[in-house]
């Protein structure tokens, strides 16, 4: 997998369902995780361990999010938050903010608008280089930018993708030489909405499979593990900015 140096995010958040599907999520990305149901629950995970960014629901049972968040400044200023909530009312946005929140999503959220919070608050927070934030690769005879979501050839042709078809050529770059199942890809690209029969995942590789084809005749960087799922068989090669 590639990406930024693995960091710890402890997610509090009451509900089961969301609170297994954030962490499985970040865990699949590589991430270190600490879940927490409220605020006592998140005060014994800061009692022994620091996290480098904690995701924080806004209602729940108790002390709720923007108490906890006011604590938090008081007592750990720099941890980074990021706020969750079910609510559509900017008057919680503005003061989760106020209160020192990093950044603010509201449910129900694309995973990968959060992944990408993830990755922005960390960066910020970590220091990273413009070398290290940089997301363009090379494998084979193409570069890709997951970032200006772009695919091009070595020789700078561009390589026209749908967006499904980017998301899930993206998947298996961050993951190279891995075997992935149908499972895990249609969570990675779809999230919540996935449904375990949906045969979009297979569609989705014939079309990309043919438009690299025609890009680059004789590549053949998907194959097909029988019973397992999928295996993106290039090297890639992290490109400086």
């Amino acid at each position: 997998m590639i990406q930024e140096p693995q960091a710890l995010i402890a997610i509090v958040e009451d509900d089961e369902e969301i609170l297994r599907l954030v962490s499985s999520l970040l865990s699949q990305e590589g991430y270190a995780v600490e879940a927490a149901e409220n605020g006592a629950a998140l005060d014994a995970v800061l009692s022994r361990t620091r996290p480098d960014l904690i995701i924080l629901d806004l209602m729940l049972p108790g002390e709720d999010g923007l108490s906890i968040c006011r604590r938090l400044r008081a007592n750990n200023g720099s941890i980074p938050i990021l706020m969750l909530t079910a609510k559509g009312d900017p008057i919680d946005r503005v003061v989760g903010l106020e209160l020192g929140a990093d950044d603010y999503l509201t449910k129900p959220f694309n995973p990968r608008e959060l992944l990408a919070r993830v990755r922005a608050i960390l960066r910020r927070s970590r220091g990273m280089t413009e070398a290290e934030a940089n997301r363009r690769y090379a494998f084979a005879d193409f570069v890709i930018d997951l970032d200006a979501r772009t695919l091009s050839t070595a020789a700078g042709e561009p390589v026209p993708l749908t967006t499904a078809e980017f998301d899930l050529l993206a998947c298996f770059v961050q993951r190279p030489r891995r075997v992935l199942s149908r499972e895990q890809l249609l969570d990675w690209t779809r999230g919540r909405d996935a449904d375990p029969f949906d045969r979009a995942i297979d569609m989705t590789i014939s079309r990309l499979r043919k438009k690299i084809d025609a890009a680059a005749p004789g590549v053949n960087l998907i194959s097909t593990v029988r019973n397992n799922g999928y295996l993106f068989v290039a090297n890639v090669k992290h490109l400086s900015p």
